[in-house]
């Protein structure tokens, strides 16, 4: 194995965030697993799945601005471990709610909405951290890779994990695992060491620091380019697995576990896809990757669409969960390794509000359309939607890149986001 591949791990302040937020991470995907099953168990609806994907995301679409601002302006690691105690304690109210209640969809949707608006803050700041645990900055790249190798281990465990609670013990578990999962990464929060915080100089508003970070990224094509991409995917392909409890109940006549095998099949991919953004080298041209994922993308979505064939559909579902990570993740790249130290929590936001902002919207539509023309139509049409989206970017995606940058090796590389967490 080539130990370069794990070069970052010799910072230890990112061996301990690395190994808190493994933890965490699968208890993240157990519960999000979790409540998509648990409402379309009792809507039956694709509409509810995409307004379920609203209530979690949006709110981080609204806010990310701010907590981009405040990435930039306070402690991050004081404001990681405040959001990460509120993400537990959100997970516990859940859990009550299920287990000793007798809860409405509604509720659940609730509490959806109070753990986006807590990722809102959580993002810039838990991201743009992950700079200064890293010792070495040309080791950056590579913790941003295994960083998203973590997140999509975790969507590998997590939902095979979650289908069988489901099963076994109900939804009301998953969100307590869930909830007891925060302890492995505030423990090892609390163990690592960062200098003395210096607060910056604050001689703006906040609407002007955020007003600062649009003119920032409008006048940096580069990294705006890659986050309008962003946008356009997160909108219109990446909230295909929307549709996936139509697919375990439905197409497949499954359970709860179908749709934990079909999130877990994504999860290999993007595994699969994260171990191979990990070896490669720092000066190679992410853009041009960007651009064959997006095709990838699309046929594996074309192809999974109208597939009755469980075993079938889960090779192509692993194609797609490799170029989602790949979209995601060399995104998040050029976006880090690109902007400025005083403007990347800022720029985070945005990207934030490109990934988390535009995908609950996307969930409403594609939840919409598969109403009218069925869930296999509307998953081909995002498939089709993946290589519009590469055709319309090409001349931007097959330039090469730019050798100046503000801090490391390229002005067009990123870091990429945890859901994901």
């Amino acid at each position: 194995m080539n130990i370069s591949m794990f070069r970052a791990f010799r910072s230890r302040n990112y061996s301990l965030y690395f190994s808190g937020q493994s933890v965490s991470l699968i208890g993240t995907w157990m519960q999000r697993t979790a409540v998509y099953w648990l409402i379309y168990a009792q809507t039956h609806s694709a509409f509810m799945l995409g307004l379920a994907a609203f209530a979690t995301q949006f709110p981080s679409f609204i806010f990310s601005p701010w907590g981009g601002v405040v990435s930039d302006r306070y402690n991050r690691y004081r404001v990681t471990i405040i959001t990460q105690t509120a993400s537990m304690i959100q997970a516990f109210l859940l859990a009550a709610l299920v287990i000793f209640t007798r809860y409405t969809v509604w509720e659940i949707l609730s509490l959806s909405v109070a753990l986006g608006i807590i990722n809102a803050f959580d993002i810039p700041s838990r991201q743009s951290m992950v700079n200064e645990m890293v010792a070495k900055k040309e080791d950056l790249p590579n913790a941003i890779a295994l960083n998203s190798s973590m997140g999509k281990f975790a969507l590998l465990i997590g939902p095979a994990i979650s289908g069988i609670v489901l099963e076994k013990l109900g939804a009301g578990t998953c969100f307590l695992i869930n909830a007891l999962s925060y302890l492995a990464v505030l423990t090892s929060l609390l163990f690592i060491k960062f200098p003395a915080f210096i607060p910056p100089k604050q001689s703006k508003n906040a609407m002007k620091e955020f007003k600062e970070g649009f003119v920032y990224l409008k006048n940096t094509p580069t990294l705006g380019k890659v986050i309008l991409l962003l946008a356009f995917a997160s909108l219109l392909v990446l909230p295909y697995n929307t549709l996936l409890p139509v697919y375990a109940k439905v197409i497949f006549k499954g359970n709860a576990s179908t749709f934990g095998y079909l999130n877990s099949a994504i999860g290999l991919g993007a595994l699969i896809g994260a171990v191979f953004l990990a070896t490669l080298k720092p000066d190679v041209n992410f853009k041009k990757i960007l651009f064959f994922n997006l095709l990838l993308f699309g046929a594996a979505l074309a192809l999974f669409s109208h597939m009755t064939n469980l075993s079938v559909a889960l090779f192509f579902a692993m194609l797609a969960g490799f170029a989602t990570m790949s979209q995601t993740t060399i995104s998040n790249t050029i976006v880090q390794t690109g902007a400025s130290i005083e403007m990347r929590g800022r720029a985070i936001s945005f990207f934030a509000m490109a990934f988390f902002g535009m995908q609950p919207l996307g969930g409403l539509l594609i939840g919409t359309v598969s109403q009218r023309i069925g869930a296999q139509n509307a998953i081909l049409a995002q498939g089709i939607a993946a290589v519009l989206i590469a055709l319309l970017f090409l001349p931007f995606l097959l330039k090469r890149n730019s050798t100046k940058t503000s801090e490391i090796v390229f002005i067009d590389s990123e870091n990429s986001t945890a859901i994901i967490n």
